[in-house]
């Protein structure tokens, strides 16, 4: 079953990227020409979106450095543990909500110490592909379209990136076992 799932992880985004292309040759859209005018549109929503950017940047760097971080994966990690979650990600559970770049270190830091194919190097990846950077989307979105009160977004959000930290150490713990 993991050679399988490598065969298919290997081919999945050439394959997507192919049939975009194919599929814009077939409904004759000039593919080139509607791929740079959204890079020129994309450029000018990233010079919108800086403010912002650097305003979540400026809070992320608050909380770990204040020491905030380490005290909430203090509180965590001995719970984590009792469910038979590794505490070696407890980190990544806590800053991949905050920041896809901070996160992506972490699992590099695992990589390097675990190793890419261990038991949490896979668990990780998973997680690293199956939740999402739920502040630094709210962020962004809301940002650029103005929204000031985000109701439900949040804990919605969270709770997705809960339901995909666990399912991603189920399935790991269940298929590489």
């Amino acid at each position: 079953m993991v050679s399988w799932l490598q065969d298919i992880s290997v081919w999945i985004i050439p394959a997507t990227i192919f049939l975009i292309v194919l599929a814009g040759f077939l409904r004759r859209v000039p593919v080139y020409e509607a791929f740079v005018e959204g890079a020129a549109e994309g450029f000018h929503t990233t010079i919108r979106l800086l403010p912002f950017l650097v305003a979540m940047m400026v809070a992320i760097n608050v909380f770990r450095f204040s020491g905030a971080l380490d005290e909430c994966i203090a509180v965590i990690s001995p719970l984590l543990s009792r469910f038979g979650i590794p505490p070696e990600l407890t980190p990544l559970a806590i800053m991949r909500s905050l920041s896809g770049s901070g996160s992506l270190g972490m699992v590099s830091e695992l990589f390097n110490t675990y190793g890419p194919d261990s038991q949490v190097g896979r668990i990780a990846s998973t997680i690293l592909a199956s939740t999402d950077t739920t502040f630094y989307v709210l962020t962004i979105y809301f940002g650029s379209v103005g929204i000031r009160n985000p109701r439900y977004s949040v804990l919605v959000g969270l709770t997705g990136d809960l339901a995909g930290f666990l399912a991603a150490i189920y399935i790991c713990k269940t298929v590489f076992a």
